[in-house]
């Protein structure tokens, strides 16, 4: 996905007779890759965030961190008993952007005041929190923390705790791009994902997930630069073509109401 094609500026997401799940040479090297893991309310919206965003991430994926059993289910950690938290593990490419830009995306992307976080027992899936894996990350995140407390001057109830504590359970499929899925799920299969790993491998599940989650002069704007920039399969490429046709109509309409 980062390599140009020889003639073009069109880039060409590689796979399997054109299928456009990821695989891991679509990837930059992996000394270039680092992971980062947040959790700022539900999942599906800062996955959104993140993906809108351009943010340096090759890959998102949402799970469930920090709890007391193996492999929880959404509904058991929607119960409130297994101590999870609704997270988001990001791949992002170090040469294109920092821990601590991340951070700071991830402070704006939801409220960080908001006490609700601190509650114990039922929803207590939805908590603010950057799992560090390193010293130097911890302090460029506790630096984050403090920047975003002085501008909005309040208090910050976001925890900052060591990501080696637990690990990351990756959720399930339905629950992985979940604003790509509520609104193409014909995209999607043409794109051939239908897996938890299929949605958190594909870039290009990453970049249209953000895209389909933006307001709709925004949405039609970047779809028609995706469409540009990225060769994707003959029949995604006329689903994509049509929702922009849609978004184009309905934007139109808009601005003669």
């Amino acid at each position: 996905m980062y390599r140009l094609l020889s003639q073009s500026k069109t880039q060409h997401i590689h796979g399997d007779n054109d299928s456009n799940h990821s695989s891991s040479s679509d990837l930059p090297q992996a000394v270039f890759l680092k992971e980062a893991i947040f959790a700022a309310g539900s999942f599906w919206e800062l996955e959104a965030a993140i993906c809108r965003a351009d943010s340096g991430a090759v890959r998102t994926a949402v799970g469930y961190f920090g709890g007391t059993i193996a492999k929880p289910s959404y509904n058991q950690v929607l119960e409130g008993k297994t101590g999870h938290t609704e997270a988001v593990k990001v791949t992002y490419d170090k040469r294109k952007t920092t821990y601590k830009s991340l951070c700071k995306l991830f402070f704006e992307s939801h409220d960080p005041t908001n006490k609700d976080y601190l509650r114990f027992g039922a929803s207590t899936h939805h908590r603010s929190a950057i799992f560090y894996a390193t010293e130097e990350e911890k302090k460029q995140a506790q630096e984050s923390k403090v920047e975003q407390q002085m501008k909005l001057n309040r208090r910050i109830v976001t925890k900052i705790t060591p990501a080696s504590t637990s690990t990351f359970y990756l959720a399930e499929s339905q629950n992985q791009k979940y604003y790509l899925q509520e609104s193409q799920l014909r995209l999607c299969e043409c794109l051939s994902l239908r897996s938890a790993q299929h949605f958190a491998d594909s870039y290009l599940a990453l970049k249209l997930n953000g895209i389909v989650s933006m307001e709709k002069k925004k949405a039609e704007e970047k779809l028609s630069s995706f469409l540009s920039t990225y060769k994707v399969p003959d029949q995604a490429k006329l689903v994509l073509a049509e929702t922009l046709c849609d978004l184009q109509l309905s934007n139109a309409l808009e601005h003669w109401i």
